[in-house]
């Protein structure tokens, strides 16, 4: 990694996970609140994982904690594996005797199916994964600033 890309890491990484983060949390809150669109238990956990990520990347940003990454990957990575579980349960037959003993809200119900396979769960897939990515990115840039 070249020393400009390594300080544009370091300099924005944090930014662009809570952004990422920020932009997650609200989409949730506009289809339960807004749209109405009750969430299922696995939408849940999905949530009480970003939630915090918001705050947790947030205060890392502010104080310039390069090392943030300690404490927000473990998160996201729990995350994105109930997202994968979740959109599994959605997505293929493999798991459909279990999808309806979900709760209130089955976990394979689609409230939105953009482009014929982005759903909530993909999109809270895509969020953790872009956290993920960037955190790693940060770990790399600030190894490499030693």
């Amino acid at each position: 990694m070249n020393k400009s890309t390594q300080k544009f890491i370091l300099d924005n990484g944090m930014f662009m996970s809570w952004a990422i983060a920020l932009i997650a949390t609200l989409g949730s809150l506009y289809f339960s609140e807004i749209l109405y669109y009750e969430p299922c238990k696995l939408c849940w956990f999905q949530r009480i994982l970003m939630y915090p990520l918001v705050i947790m990347i947030a205060i890392a940003a502010v104080r310039k904690d390069i090392k943030q990454y300690v404490y927000i990957l473990p998160v996201a990575i729990v995350g994105i594996c109930f997202s994968t579980y979740h959109v599994l349960l959605q997505k293929t037959d493999w798991l459909k005797n279990v999808s309806a003993k979900c709760g209130i809200v089955p976990c394979d119900t689609d409230y939105i199916n953009w482009f014929g396979f982005i759903t909530i769960p993909v999109l809270a897939w895509i969020a953790f994964a872009l956290i993920i990515i960037l955190q790693i990115c940060v770990m790399k840039a600030a190894r490499g600033n030693r």
